[in-house]
């Protein structure tokens, strides 16, 4: 018989061999077999009982030590930027241990909040006892929801903003925060995420405001997406010790023209441009571009409170009464601003081009400029167009004249490279001062704008080609060409409008570019237009180089913006390295992490994109709230089983009428065909058909619009009951009231009792009308 181990010398073992702590390991290692396996189990069970083991599922350990595996929740980064964890399955009696996470370079990027689960091991740091490598992420802290809080006899419930959710949050008395009823409120999961019976609850952490408050539009989003809208003190104070870069190590810039061309409302200038024809006789018709972009990494450095703030951030966020900056304003619009008149660090890049708009060859250079003026894009193109202001006037001939002579050879060739050239207005939102919406514009496209977009290409271009020579990792803005199965939608929505889009070869974009031609100037051309970029992948950021589909282009890396991106930040980093400019270049630990980097600020931009469109439709709904009753044309932009969206012409607001506002008839839903069906009329509703609705809800709080169908293609719609929905349009809450719900309330419910009867009919012409569609289909 085996002879039994001591308790001493189970601790022992158990304290050298964490990862093999089951009774069956126990056993195994003291070699313990038949009936001694039951004393086994008895001394085992007064080492747990006594507290010098803890069980855990099926294995023992140490209850003053991590087990070997463990769930660990991500605390903020200290001031060196190092991750520590805090593990949430300690239950032992001494001081918590102290867990900094160890990441690898393909780790993906977390953040504050995000739990783990994690291989620890014993350490013995001066600040610290663990380390952590990452197995995999398990989720996030509490969840958090945005909504108008109402007072209940029980505490109070929260009604999310959010078009897309119906579900309420219930708040306990002493969670309220001292929240008021109807007040815009931030609040935390306090309890299980989901409930077999109730409502999940939260607890208020933040106070909002009015939800009306014209102001609160843009912090509703900001709020609902996570958006870090305060720098920490720390970040500021940092920001506020930072001085004018001194020209010494630099190339002295000052006394070339370089002027800045942005939005007449430009938050910050961060891109200058001069040019002028090419002197050299081998370069007959050619052209010398300059660009110069601020030279933020000169203040932003890595590892700095700065850095680790504007990677956090990703990029600025802009909404129409206020931007959300990545950098402090000392920095954004100050010491990094290109000023007119003002002496500024930089990093310019010289560019020569042939008469056809070539490259021929560039050179990078870290300088110190001086901007000439700083115009806006109205002001340049009346200056081309022949009125030049008193600021445009004396720039005329010697500046703004010779960058249209070289944009003119750019255009050429684009033309001949073929980028995807959409067509698809961009609106702007107006606000009064006290930030109510006062109208809704479409933006006007100018050779100015296309002409600084040309510059910016062709400098991104040179800065990615130039690390490619010189070897220097960096980010490239990847977007890779459409799936097949989305090119499949895009051609069956032009056949459908009689146009075609070439099959069987690789695609280009000059392919696309025929289709949207073809569709240019027709009923069809802004639905060819969208069904196009929702064909389209998303741009993103990373290290491997799999080139730029929409562009044309095979190298394309960002570099003009790096006020705003962070990846531009990278990218000069990366050219600092390359020419050994200074100590301020890309560090190995970054070149690690530039996997993990590109996927983090690939995530913080759709982010801000996804609060932007939000804060959009948001203001759009606010726009159009006093106009209940109007009609409106518009052109059907989306079909779904529970209702139809549609795109107004008037403010390009995109707006749904539920099934129940379609008419007094059911509608089949056709999935592969994405059209819906009138089971009595045989009426086809499908995308791109012209409309004319009715509105009926506009809900500001949500960005919700509600319409109803009244013309189809120019046919009166019959009115009616229509069909039975639930609950009524997402987009206008009675908040504070639960939506009825119960028998045929449901939209995807059939039709009453007083219509089964002759339903079955009904089913049957539908069944048939249908196989007749698809036959005309197949033969056309």
């Amino acid at each position: 018989m085996s002879k039994l181990p001591t308790k001493t010398d189970i601790l022992d073992w158990i304290s050298a061999n964490p990862t093999l702590t089951s009774k069956r390991d126990i056993a195994k290692a003291f070699a313990i077999k038949g009936a001694a396996r039951i004393d086994l189990k008895r001394i085992l069970k007064e080492l747990e009982t006594e507290g010098h083991l803890s069980r855990r599922s099926k294995t023992y350990r140490d209850p003053d030590r991590l087990p070997p595996v463990t769930v660990l929740q991500i605390k903020a980064p200290d001031d060196n930027g190092d991750l520590f964890a805090q593990p949430l399955e300690w239950h032992g009696e001494g001081v918590e241990p102290i867990v900094l996470f160890v990441p690898r370079a393909t780790d993906p990027a977390l953040g504050e909040g995000d739990r783990i689960l994690a291989r620890v091991q014993v350490v013995h740091e001066g600040d610290h006892n663990y380390e952590a490598r990452l197995i995999r992420r398990i989720g996030n802290t509490a969840l958090k929801v945005v909504g108008i809080f109402r007072k209940t006899a029980e505490g109070g419930r929260i009604l999310p903003i959010d078009k897309g959710s119906d579900k309420e949050w219930t708040v306990a008395p002493d969670a309220t925060g001292g929240a008021q009823d109807g007040e815009l409120v931030e609040g935390e999961q306090a309890g299980p995420r989901s409930t077999r019976m109730g409502l999940p609850r939260a607890r208020i952490t933040l106070r909002l405001g009015d939800p009306t408050a014209p102001r609160a539009v843009s912090l509703i989003a900001i709020h609902q997406h996570g958006i870090p809208d305060d720098f920490p003190e720390s970040v500021l104070a940092e920001a506020d010790a930072k001085e004018p870069a001194e020209l010494k190590g630099r190339t002295d810039l000052r006394e070339l023209p370089l002027i800045t061309i942005d939005p007449s409302d430009a938050r910050d200038r961060d891109d200058a441009v001069f040019a002028q024809a090419d002197d050299n006789p081998k370069n007959p018709g050619g052209h010398v571009i300059w660009v110069a972009i601020a030279d933020v990494a000169h203040y932003v450095r890595p590892g700095s409170k700065l850095d680790r703030e504007a990677k956090l951030r990703g990029n600025s966020s802009y909404f129409p009464d206020r931007v959300v900056p990545m950098l402090p304003d000392r920095l954004s619009g100050d010491l990094c601003s290109l000023h007119e008149g003002v002496p500024r660090a930089c990093i310019a890049v010289r560019m020569v081009i042939n008469a056809q708009g070539d490259k021929i060859s560039h050179k990078f250079v870290r300088g110190l400029m001086r901007s000439a003026a700083a115009l806006s894009y109205q002001q340049v193109q009346a200056a081309q167009d022949g009125t030049p202001d008193d600021a445009c006037g004396p720039l005329l001939e010697p500046v703004i004249q010779p960058l249209y002579a070289a944009y003119e050879a750019l255009r050429e060739a684009r033309e001949r490279r073929q980028p995807l050239d959409l067509d698809l207005p961009e609106r702007r939102v107006v606000l009064s001062e006290d930030g109510e919406v006062t109208s809704v514009n479409f933006v006007t496209r100018l050779d100015a704008h296309r002409l600084i977009e040309e510059f910016m290409i062709l400098a991104n271009v040179s800065a990615a080609e130039e690390l490619i020579a010189r070897r220097t990792p960096l980010l490239f803005r990847v977007h890779e060409e459409p799936p097949a199965d989305k090119l499949d939608s895009l051609r069956e929505t032009a056949e459908a409008s009689g146009l075609t889009l070439a099959k069987g070869q690789v695609l280009k974009t000059a392919h696309l570019n025929k289709l949207l031609h073809d569709a240019a100037g027709r009923e069809e051309a802004e639905l060819i237009n969208l069904a196009t970029l929702r064909s389209m992948t998303q741009a993103y950021y990373a290290p491997t180089n799999f080139g730029h589909f929409g562009l044309a282009l095979r190298n394309y890396g960002h570099f003009t913006s790096p006020i705003r991106r962070y990846a531009d930040l990278i990218v000069h980093r990366g050219l600092i390295r390359a020419h050994g400019w200074g100590d301020d270049g890309l560090t190995d630990d970054e070149i690690e992490r530039l996997e993990q980097t590109g996927q983090q600020i690939s995530d913080t931009e759709r982010r801000s994109m996804m609060a932007e469109r939000d804060t959009t439709d948001r203001y759009l709904a606010a726009y159009l709230s006093d106009r209940i009753g109007a009609e409106f044309g518009g052109r059907i932009s989306g079909i779904a089983k529970f209702g139809v969206f549609v795109k107004l012409d008037e403010t390009g607001a995109d707006g749904l009428i539920p099934m129940r506002n379609l008419g007094n008839e059911y509608f089949h839903f056709d999935r592969d065909a994405g059209t819906l069906m009138g089971a009595d009329s045989g009426i086809i509703i499908a995308l791109g058909q012209r409309v004319k609705v009715r509105l009926v809800d506009a809900a500001p709080v949500t960005g919700g619009i509600g319409l109803e169908l009244l013309e189809l293609e120019d046919t009166k719609m019959p009115q009616g009951r229509g069909r039975p929905s639930r609950g009524g349009f997402k987009g206008k809450r009675n908040w504070g009231k639960a939506p009825k719900r119960g028998p045929g309330k449901g939209p995807g419910t059939p039709p009453g009792p007083e219509r089964r009867q002759e339903s079955v009919a009904k089913r049957k012409d539908a069944k048939t009308a249908r196989k007749v569609t698809r036959q005309r289909k197949t033969r056309g």
